[in-house]
């Protein structure tokens, strides 16, 4: 109970604070707008019909609002109101077709805008038309007013108009697009007698047309009018210019007033005036054909026709040119002549005949002579005056143009172009300064050559197309006739003008490439020339060489001379190659001449220089080959004498004894003086010849001596000599070759090389290639094999 009051009281807080919120803010919504048709949506028409159109808006806050409705039929505004209230209230009385269509209503307010769903509304019926005549007995064509009216019909109404005879269908004859409900219009009719008028009219609604029905008949008398005018020609019809003529024109035994008359021919208006006239006048020659009477009252016209001949006294002269194709220089005659005359009207003998050129008169002769000239060209008439019993008659004649022809001059040929290219076709053109046109141009010419061309218009020209000619003379064989009078001999131009007056050029022959000196005698230093030329053709002639290999242009020269040189001084090698030149003149053929190869040989001081060489190479490479030679005979020997120290003693066992590469080396790289300086040069030079002729296979020998054994070869030596070209060279000492001394000597040199061979395995382990000597008995096998200079065996076992 304790916590209520203040439990109340936030509350009260709460409900006051948003209070206050919402009373700051105002908002509305459109929630529909309707439309009503009452009674119903389809009535008769003349029924009273009302539209309702009401609102609904949900706001707050808001203490009024301003409705704006906007009432529209088939799109188109017809009722608009700003008003408080939520509905209006439109009405139709009385609905007529016209307000047929789809309604709708829009509401807006203030910025927001609802339209209601569309209602439609269908009046049925249209009111039936009255019409009204102002004149119901009108004269025939006689224009008269007729109304026509639906006053309770609203909208653009198409009011129709009928026309019907006792008997028959009614005819439209009218038709008159209204803005209202009412047409007022003018008819006329031409039938006479009794007819019905009547009229309807037609509605175009969205929804589609709608046509009433047809008003009442009115009848209608169209009376005679009788206003047809009276014609008569006086004398008669049929008159000689000359005579007076009069016509009367009238309108008889008609009640009307206002009635006028007029007399027309040619439509023109001769003359004009009330009820009757009469007209007068002089005839003339010109004058026949046919006159026009007409009445007319009111809008209403008759009309009469009258046709007349006038005869002529005599008639038009005509004036003629003898003879008709005239040309300058030539005598002409003009005479003035009528072919028809009326004896009993003129006097042929007091005939008068002026003659006229240019409005200027000539002569009062009857013929008129002279001479064609330019001076005498013009239009020409003549006048002929006849005296009647009553009148004097004047007539001239039609205008004659005397234009004189100008003979044909002289014709000149020429080539089109002017210049001739023998071998080649080309255009003749046969043409005359002066001469009137047409005219006929023959062409002669070589092998029965006739050819014709007529020029009938300034801008033609008379152009032969003719084939090829190869020497000149033959164009003086060509002459060209013209003529425009078939009554005199036709102008010659002759060919020999033509020859003189055209440029011709003749094509150039191939051009010949020559080379001096000879294409292939052309050293180093020199000048080469190569002279290209021809056999034929116009100069100037234009010369070009080229290298036929880099096709690069050379040189170029134009000459008058049927040849032309181009030269390369100092040549060198690098000007060998092809060449090859063309020629061109006015012709503007290019002619490629044949391609020239040439060789540049090398001079002579460096032919002498090569051949010094050559001989300084050879006899270089034959010292060369005897030194070599000599070296590896003394190399054959410092092995045949080592493998002969190799030998142990006789008696006792073999063994075997190895020369190490440097060893061998040291004796051949050794000269003869040092040789003879060795402690074995007194006994090897007498078993030289031995030591060379006893080389035979160690495999296929049989060891003599069984005691004498062969140590193992070494493993790594053995691999080494696989590996390598190996020489295996067996000596064979014969027993006899070896003297007791030589036993002794090598004993010493056995003792001596040991102690080398002690010293080489001390720096040479890795190296195993070795040369190994064995003996057998009395035979020593050698092996040799490449091995790096310096590398020593191993010392033998002994």
């Amino acid at each position: 109970m304790g916590s209520g009051p203040p439990g109340l009281l936030l509350l009260l807080l709460l409900s006051s604070l948003i209070c206050q919120r919402v009373k700051g803010e105002s908002s509305f919504i459109i929630d529909t707008v309707g439309l009503q048709i009452q009674p119903q949506s389809t009535v008769q028409s003349g029924t009273p019909v009302t539209l309702h159109c009401q609102v609904s808006i949900s706001f707050i806050n808001i203490s009024r609002l301003e409705h704006h409705f906007k009432l529209t039929q088939d799109d188109v505004p017809i009722y608009t109101s700003t008003t408080p209230e939520d509905t209006i209230t439109y009405e139709l009385n009385p609905a007529r077709a016209a307000d047929s269509g789809s309604y709708r209503c829009r509401v807006s307010v203030e910025d927001k805008s609802k339209a209601s769903i569309s209602q439609k509304l269908d009046v049925t019926g249209l009111q039936t038309p009255t019409l009204h005549l102002k004149n119901s007995r009108p004269y025939e064509s006689e224009e008269f007013i007729a109304t026509c009216s639906a006053p309770e019909e609203k909208g653009s109404l198409i009011f129709h108009f009928y026309q019907r005879f006792r008997g028959g269908d009614p005819e439209r004859i009218k038709r008159v697009q209204s803005t209202g409900n009412i047409s007022e219009t003018t008819l006329s009719l031409s039938h006479i007698g009794d007819c019905f008028l009547s009229c309807d009219y037609e509605i175009n609604l969205v929804s589609g047309t709608r046509r009433s029905n047809r008003s009442d008949d009115t009848h209608v008398l169209v009376r005679v009018l009788n206003i047809t005018p009276i014609v008569n020609m006086l004398p008669s019809n049929t008159v000689y210019e000359g005579d007076i003529v009069e016509f009367h024109c009238k309108v008889v035994n008609s009640p009307l007033k206002n009635i006028e008359v007029f007399l027309i021919k040619d439509k023109m208006i001769l003359k004009k005036d009330k009820t009757a006239l009469a007209h007068r006048f002089t005839s003339q020659a010109g004058d026949s054909g046919e006159l026009v009477c007409k009445a007319q009252w009111e809008n209403v016209q008759k009309e009469s026709y009258i046709t007349f001949t006038v005869k002529e006294v005599f008639s038009k002269p005509q004036l003629t040119l003898k003879p008709a194709d005239l040309y300058e220089g030539e005598r002409f005659e003009l005479s003035c002549s009528i072919s028809i005359y009326v004896p009993d009207r003129i006097d042929v003998n007091k005939t008068k005949y002026i003659y006229y050129k240019d409005n200027k008169e000539l002569t009062t002769s009857s013929t008129y002579v002279s001479v064609a000239h330019p001076e005498r060209n013009g239009n020409y008439t003549c006048r002929v005056t006849a005296v009647s019993f009553r009148t004097t008659f004047h007539k001239n004649s039609q205008t004659l143009q005397v234009q004189a022809k100008v003979p044909v001059s002289k014709p000149v040929m020429s080539v089109i172009g002017g210049t001739l290219l023998l071998g080649k076709s080309f255009q003749l053109l046969c043409h005359s300064k002066h001469g009137t046109l047409p005219i006929t141009y023959i062409l002669f010419g070589p092998d029965n050559l006739r050819e014709p061309r007529v020029v009938s218009k300034s801008e033609e020209k008379a152009i032969f197309n003719r084939p090829p000619i190869f020497k000149s003379s033959d164009l003086g064989k060509f002459r060209c006739h013209a003529q425009n009078n078939q009554h005199k001999i036709p102008m010659i131009g002759l060919g020999e003008d033509l020859q003189r007056s055209t440029k011709i050029i003749e094509s150039l022959s191939k051009p010949v490439l020559t080379v001096s000196p000879g294409a292939w005698d052309i050293a180093e230093g020199q000048s080469v020339s190569f002279v290209c030329s021809v056999q034929r053709g116009s100069p100037p002639i234009t010369f070009t060489w080229y290298n036929s290999e880099t096709k690069d242009q050379l040189d170029t020269l134009t000459t008058f001379e049927t040849e032309g040189s181009y030269t390369i001084h100092n040549v060198n090698r690098k000007h060998g190659g092809t060449y090859y030149c063309e020629s061109t003149n006015a012709a503007n053929e290019v002619k490629k001449s044949n391609i020239v190869a040439i060789g540049v040989n090398l001079a002579g001081w460096k032919k002498a220089l090569i051949v010094v060489s050559c001989l300084l190479l050879i006899l270089i490479l034959i010292l060369g080959i005897a030194f070599r030679k000599r070296l590896l005979n003394h190399k054959q020997r410092a092995v045949s004498v080592r493998s002969k120290l190799s030998v142990k003693s006789v008696g006792t066992k073999a063994e075997r004894l190895s020369l190490t590469q440097a060893e061998v080396m040291e004796v051949s790289n050794a000269t003869p003086s040092m040789m003879g300086k060795s402690v074995w040069s007194d006994h090897v030079s007498g078993s030289e010849s031995d030591d060379q002729s006893c080389t035979v296979n160690q495999e296929k020998q049989e060891p003599q001596n069984p005691e004498v054994q062969t140590k193992d070869p070494d493993p790594n030596r053995a691999s080494m000599q696989g590996g390598t070209d190996a020489v295996h060279n067996e000596v064979c000492l014969s027993q006899q070759g070896v003297s007791e001394t030589s036993d002794g000597v090598s004993l010493e040199y056995a003792q001596l090389n040991r102690d080398n061979d002690q010293h080489c395995d001390s720096g040479n382990h890795g190296d195993h290639s070795a040369s190994v000597v064995t003996e057998t008995d009395n035979c020593v096998s050698v092996d040799t094999s490449t091995q790096d200079e310096g590398n020593c065996d191993p010392a033998p076992d002994c």
